[in-house]
């Protein structure tokens, strides 16, 4: 990891990624697709880093709807990706196959194996295959496919091989490491497994960018903030100089994020004890506040806890735009 900066002023920051996000894209941009993209953090992420993104893939609906909400340019696949033809997604991008610079995606693996017995049957398995299906097709010089830390702890050791052998089979150079969003400006602790792929014929290794930022205080994001709770416990507060809890990214939709267990409260500077607004959380996860969420509270809380961060993200997609040399 290389020297670690601090970040004085965090609004500031979002502010700027915002900007970069919504700058005018040269028609040489660096082009992306991303699928499972949810409400578009990641999407948001390749805009922050000068990426034109040609289509995204969702199909949970509260999720699409946020998606349009802030990219009504991006055409959306809203739909069972197992339904998207490779000629159908080459279409709605307007590319032919080998011209994507980056295919993005975060496909659902747990199912490849529970406490060392494969689940051949498991839908989530075949979200991944679907994920290389069209990773396959397309073609495009570069991917990047993000995942739970987990996958390489105990039996799920062997998700991560099955995973790697079969992303190089694709035909691509493959490197994964597991990255911390809290080292590139994102104001809570969240590991996650970051598989980065170069197309062989490109001839160029693929790599991790490096860790660029100190944690962010939580005072730093919000100046009222006295105290954040860490974990459920209500009388476990930590201290404001401390980093935001980790957001617990769901394995299935039927399942709740650490957002949504009711576990989390703040306490401010004038003593009161209350859970985070929506555009607290928001802003915790490095989405800036012109960023618009559909629904309810509740469904934009969701959205974010299921989300890569698009800071996090920002950092990913500058790094593989400078591998291609674009």
């Amino acid at each position: 990891m290389g020297e670690l900066r601090r970040i004085a002023d965090y609004p500031a920051l979002l502010d700027e990624a915002w900007a970069q996000a919504h700058a005018p894209r040269a028609p040489d941009a660096p082009t992306v697709i991303s699928t499972f993209a949810g409400c578009g953090g990641s999407s948001l992420g390749y805009h922050m880093a000068g990426f034109r993104e040609l289509l995204a893939v969702e199909w949970e609906q509260n999720a699409a709807d946020t998606f349009r909400l802030n990219f009504p340019r991006v055409p959306l696949y809203h739909g069972d990706i197992a339904k998207l033809s490779v000629e159908e997604c080459l279409r709605l991008a307007n590319v032919k196959p080998g011209e994507l610079d980056v295919f993005d995606g975060s496909p659902p693996c747990q199912g490849f194996s529970t406490a060392g017995k494969r689940e051949t049957g498991d839908a989530r398995n075949q979200l991944f295959h679907e994920y290389c299906r069209l990773l396959r097709g397309l073609r495009p010089r570069a991917f990047v496919m993000e995942n739970v830390s987990g996958m390489v702890k105990g039996d799920f050791k062997l998700v991560f091989a099955e995973i790697f052998r079969t992303l190089k089979g694709c035909g691509y150079r493959v490197k994964a490491r597991l990255l911390n969003a809290q080292f590139f400006g994102v104001p809570q602790s969240r590991e996650r497994m970051i598989f980065v792929g170069i197309r062989e014929d490109i001839g160029r290794e693929p790599s991790h960018p490096i860790g660029w930022s100190e944690p962010v205080p939580a005072s730093s994001v919000h100046p009222h903030f006295s105290q954040i709770l860490r974990s459920g416990a209500r009388d476990n507060w930590c201290p404001a100089d401390t980093m935001f809890p980790t957001i617990t990214k769901a394995a299935s939709t039927t399942s709740r994020t650490g957002y949504m267990s009711g576990g989390h409260f703040i306490r401010t500077r004038d003593d009161v004890e209350r859970r985070p607004t929506l555009r607290e959380f928001q802003s915790l996860g490095s989405f800036p506040s012109p960023f618009a969420f559909a629904g309810t509270r509740e469904d934009g809380v969701q959205r974010i806890g299921n989300s890569v961060p698009p800071l996090f993200m920002r950092s990913i997609a500058t790094h593989v735009r400078d591998i291609l040399g674009r």
